[in-house]
């Protein structure tokens, strides 16, 4: 897969609100000068995994994009495999979570799922898988009669990028670059494993205060597979 290059202009995104999640290309082209920069910026973005273009000139931004510029070579990967993520489901329910538990049961599991039974701090909503082969696994899935769609509660993502070999990192990474709900889980695994982490993110304080306090009457983690 060609890696996308990462230019260090576009950090300048950065300035935008961090408290809204809608923005439009006006309030960027305020930061770089013009809209036609703007419309770059953004489309540059999108291709990263940070934004999500919408309609009459406004765009959808993950929290993510507002960490360190020194850590977006390490999100990237996730982001791209969360973008290429195909979903499926069948009864809707935790049993579709069961089958593809034992459907795919060598291959890696990534956010709600996983980082549940690393942290113990909320309940997941959608299992992510990591397969070796998307296309493969999406065509098992049909004949299981499952159906593709963005209701579905199993994601197949493929994998893109490295920390294969350290999980909880990968876990980390994931949930950071994810951004929303999957912030607090990516806290709490810095809370639970400090020391399984080479890269770390920033968040703010009151932020960890909240995850910290809840981590104290969370559930005991189970880290097994």
């Amino acid at each position: 897969m060609v890696a996308l290059e990462i230019q260090p202009n576009l950090v300048s995104a950065q300035k935008l609100d961090q408290g809204n999640l809608i923005h439009s290309i006006k309030e960027l082209a305020a930061t770089v000068g013009s809209i036609p920069t703007a419309q770059r910026y953004v489309r540059h973005l999108e291709d990263l995994g940070f934004v999500t273009i919408l309609r009459r000139g406004h765009f959808a931004v993950r929290s993510s994009l507002f960490q360190p510029y020194s850590l977006w070579p390490v999100l990237v990967p996730s982001l791209r495999s969360l973008n290429k993520g195909r979903c499926f489901g069948r009864s809707y329910n935790e049993s579709d979570v069961h089958f593809a538990r034992r459907k795919f049961s060598d291959e890696m599991v990534t956010l709600d799922y996983r980082a549940y039974e690393l942290t113990g701090l909320q309940t997941p909503e959608k299992l992510f898988v990591y397969v070796s082969d998307q296309d493969s696994a999406a065509n098992a899935l049909k004949t299981d009669d499952f159906s593709e769609g963005p209701r579905g509660k199993i994601a197949i993502l493929p994998k893109i990028g490295d920390f294969f070999d350290n999980e909880i990192q990968r876990v980390y990474l994931d949930s950071l670059a994810s951004g929303g709900r999957n912030l607090l889980d990516a806290i709490a695994i810095e809370l639970r494993y400090p020391d399984k982490l080479q890269i770390k993110g920033l968040f703010q304080v009151d932020l960890v205060e909240k995850v910290r306090e809840d981590l104290s009457n969370a559930a005991m983690p189970v880290i097994q597979r």
